[in-house]
């Protein structure tokens, strides 16, 4: 399921580089969280989107490692560099073994189906 993503061939040589450095220590930042935590939530404060996915690994017995980067008001511009690196629209975005499975609702139904349990175990024995 590929999207669309503008061809660097049609991206002018003289600001690629700005492109490419534009608000990237929050993505890397996430990055290493997700490469070394198995499940991430990253919210934002005010949202009550992401108080309901830890509440809901905090039920699960899951621990988690939560990023928090402001809220409403401020620093959206971090933010959104973090929804054009994953392509997810909304917050939070959970990662579960380094993969993007969406937000608190979709977070749910893995917990409900047992399916986060056995994504968890199964990369655990691998």
């Amino acid at each position: 399921m590929p999207r669309p993503i503008l061809d660097e061939a049609r991206i002018h040589p003289d600001i690629r580089g700005k492109i490419a450095e534009h608000q990237q220590g929050i993505v890397r930042e996430v990055m290493h969280a997700v490469d070394t935590n198995d499940v991430v939530v990253v919210g934002m404060g005010l949202n009550p989107f992401p108080k309901k996915a830890r509440k809901a690994l905090e039920a699960a017995g899951q621990p988690f490692r939560y990023l928090e980067y402001g809220n409403y008001l401020n620093t959206w511009r971090e933010r959104n560099a973090l929804k054009m690196w994953t392509g997810w629209p909304t917050f939070p975005m959970v990662f579960v073994k380094g993969t993007l499975i969406g937000g608190a609702s979709d977070l749910q139904k893995l917990i409900d189906s047992g399916e986060l349990k056995e994504a968890l175990a199964r990369s655990a024995g691998a």
